[in-house]
């Protein structure tokens, strides 16, 4: 295929904007897929992304067109919408010469919006607007409109409409997309060169690693010896080809396209997102890859039963292959044995990996209070990393403790700024400038610590602006914190996975919320404990758990009553005897539950 022919691009827009149904319309409309086999989110292959209607993995797919009496080839890159998966949004951009920036008709410009369309213009896209949802009665087109005029100073007549149900302005779309995106542009030509930049890949039992590449020059089919430029590794194509949507094979990749490579490498560790890929007989230097993701939020994983450690770290290994922006090491707590520490980009990323583990590989967890990193400067000096709300230092040992920050963006309805005030300083969020936003709009920047975005922040603003409010957030500054450790105790034993570092001024409140939530799912035992909340050294809050009764003498017929007063003092003696010497099992859902405020 001719490079003029060519054109990569991808979807961005907010959570909820409708990218994965125009997806839909555009594989219908170029008969990429049977009519028959074709489904909703039919690029949403995982099991989590259709049940949640979210997409939480980008995928590519290869189109035909017909314009003009000319083919053309489109490679397109479907990316999630939430901020936990914005590393995903980056690395596709890097695939493509340009994006379809797609905006709500009902919802207008979001706070995510500004976020994935900086990483676009930073890369040099070139930016399509297009506003979905148009069939909606709901849809606010020229108001909308307006805004993203606004946003991005372009004219009117710049801005595609669609609806992605209907298919309406579809065709329309992808006629633009060819006219407005520039074509692949080579460096290096001639025989036997490559470079292909590795933006994803995963693992199969049978092939080893497949590497999701797009080809920057040159061309690579099956039987060619390549190698990675980072980790040096050697292997031969074991077989090349493209997505429509599922994996097809064809006799080469040439340069401009987006494919897959299977290398057979079962190693782990070899493959990286950024790498570049060349040749054996004619190297070619790499390409500048992709920044690090830096883990925000950090959780202990332990196996319910300690024999299935190594299940765990298999499916830790094989998770890592499919998601490369999450992080783990290996830990070991005394009271639940060998986990892994883990780093994600967010609470939803947490929530959606550990779901994953659980279904995909069939693993019973416990997963402890989630946290982010503190610094702590020590009296003697030192200064600490600390990762875990286990691992905190008592208060007596501590100089100083440092947090990190987020610059945050939020966009909301004029109506619910009053509450949305209100929800700010409840969180120590500092207000900076408040602008208006398009029609009856305004956009207010904040500064607030991380651990209070984690405290339920987002479902709150969701709850207050009745849906309406989003916020977009970039890791900012350390600056010094007034926090403390709370542990939480069941029958006097610290749990480890409970402990969690807290506000100070906050101390109280979350010490009697959490023995309130603990006593209301912990199952009843054999004995009497109690569940108590511990914090500057003293107990703060407590709640006594009752035993379960059994009457021991219901079988007794008449008879003297010491006989029956006997058996009560044998029965006392031995819940007693339990109580000293049992540890309370707390089922695995208990720690899910609490993981997730404000769910019963």
């Amino acid at each position: 295929m001719k490079l003029e022919n060519i054109r990569n691009f991808s979807i961005i827009a907010h959570i909820d904007h409708g990218k994965s149904t125009l997806a839909d319309r555009m594989l219908e409309i170029t008969h990429t897929i049977e009519k028959r086999k074709m489904r909703d989110q039919v690029l949403d292959s995982m099991e989590l992304e259709r049940e949640r209607g979210i997409t939480i993995k980008m995928q590519p797919v290869r189109m035909e067109y017909n314009l003009g009496g000319e083919k053309y080839i489109l490679n397109l890159i479907d990316t999630p919408g939430h901020i936990d998966f914005s590393y995903e949004v980056s690395r596709a951009l890097k695939a493509v010469e340009g994006s379809i920036l797609l905006v709500d008709a009902t919802q207008g410009v979001q706070a995510q919006t500004l976020t994935t369309l900086a990483m676009a213009r930073e890369g040099g896209k070139t930016i399509i607007p297009v506003l979905s949802k148009i069939d909606s009665p709901l849809a606010r087109t020229e108001e909308v409109r307006h805004e993203v005029i606004k946003l991005l100073n372009c004219d009117a007549g710049d801005i595609l409409l669609v609806s992605g149900r209907t298919g309406e302005g579809v065709a329309n779309l992808l006629q633009e997309v060819i006219k407005r995106v520039s074509r692949p542009q080579m460096i290096y030509k001639g025989d036997n060169v490559l470079r292909a930049l590795i933006f994803d890949f995963k693992y199969s039992n049978h092939r080893g690693v497949i590497v999701f590449v797009r080809v920057l020059d040159g061309r690579v089919g099956k039987g060619d010896n390549l190698f990675f430029t980072i980790s040096g590794e050697k292997f031969t194509a074991l077989e090349v080809g493209t997505f429509s949507p599922e994996e097809t094979p064809r006799d080469f990749l040439s340069a401009g396209e987006t494919g897959y490579i299977v290398t057979g490498i079962k190693k782990p560790g070899i493959a990286s997102v950024g790498d570049t890929i060349t040749t054996l007989k004619n190297p070619l230097p790499a390409v500048l890859g992709y920044m690090q993701p830096i883990p925000v939020v950090w959780a202990s994983v332990f196996p319910e039963d300690a024999d299935n450690f190594t299940e765990l770290q298999f499916a830790l290994g094989k998770l890592k292959l499919s998601d490369s922006s999450f992080s783990y090491e290996e830990e070991s707590s005394g009271s639940l044995g060998r986990g892994f520490r883990c780093g994600f980009l967010g609470m939803l990323h947490l929530e959606i990996i550990t779901e994953r583990l659980k279904r995909e590989f069939n693993l019973q967890l416990v997963i402890t209070t989630p946290s982010i990193t503190y610094e702590v400067l020590m009296n003697n000096g030192r200064k600490e990393k600390i990762y875990s709300p286990y691992f905190f230092p008592d208060d007596m040992n501590i100089k100083t403790i440092f947090e990190p920050w987020v610059n945050m963006k939020i966009i909301t309805p004029i109506e619910y700024s009053g509450n949305i005030m209100q929800l700010l300083f409840d969180h120590e969020g500092e207000v900076g400038n408040t602008e208006n936003f398009g029609d009856n709009r305004s956009s207010i920047s904040v500064k607030m610590p991380l651990r209070e975005l984690m405290r339920n922040f987002f479902d709150e603003l969701k709850s207050i602006s009745s849906g309406y409010g989003s916020i977009s957030y970039e890791i900012g500054k350390m600056r010094e914190a007034d926090v403390t450790r709370l542990d939480i105790l069941v029958a006097d034993e610290i749990i480890p996975a409970l402990s969690k570092i807290v506000s100070k001024k906050r101390v109280e409140l979350e010490a009697e919320k959490s023995v309130e939530r603990l006593y209301t799912l912990l199952p009843r035992q054999m004995f009497t404990l109690k569940v108590q909340a511990k914090a500057l050294g003293r107990i703060i809050s407590s709640r006594s758990v009752s035993g379960m009764k059994k009457d021991v003498t219901q079988h007794m017929y008449g008879g003297d009553i010491t006989r029956k007063m006997k058996l009560r003092e044998k029965q006392k003696k031995g819940k007693k005897k339990m109580k000293e010497k049992g540890r309370v099992n707390i089922p695995q859902d208990v720690f899910l539950k609490m993981m997730r405020n404000g769910e019963n």
